[in-house]
């Protein structure tokens, strides 16, 4: 597997895109360079008062909020997910949730995703706490076929 998530809950794990892991420490997390990285919240808090090697990927997945998680971190690529006018990709609606990508996103193929909104059909939680693994999804799905459905 060469895509992680760490910080992820328990419950998210059945959610993951295919050969997807869920990372359970940060020594695992350091195993190896990833192509993507995805830190959720609770993944961030736990990197700021860490005192481990450095984790390194080709894309990074991380809450815009977060930037002191960014010093640990080796990424060639970062994206940032959350609510704010300044994340890549974001929400442009929380009450009919349309999935909203606010630049260019790369692909590790050497495509992109363009700028776009993409209505999410009904989701098994708020829409606003499943951008990372939304951002996974979108990052790693074949562009021929229709996200989230």
């Amino acid at each position: 597997m060469d895509a992680a998530i760490y910080g992820c809950p328990t419950a998210w794990e059945p959610l993951l895109p295919p050969e997807t892991c869920r990372l359970r420490s940060l020594e695992e997390a350091a195993v190896k360079k990833w192509l993507i990285l995805a830190l959720t919240v609770e993944g961030c808090r736990c990197l700021k008062g860490a005192v481990s090697s450095a984790l390194s990927c080709r894309l990074l997945l991380v809450p815009g909020e977060f930037p002191e998680c960014l010093t640990n971190i080796h990424a060639e690529t970062v994206i940032t997910y959350g609510l704010s006018s300044r994340d890549s990709l974001t929400l442009s609606s929380l009450a009919e949730p349309l999935l909203c990508i606010q630049r260019a996103l790369p692909r590790l193929d050497g495509t992109a995703v363009d700028p776009q909104e993409l209505p999410l059909p009904p989701l098994p939680g708020p829409a606003e706490e499943l951008l990372p693994l939304l951002g996974l999804w979108l990052l790693q799905i074949p562009l021929t076929e229709q996200p989230f459905l």
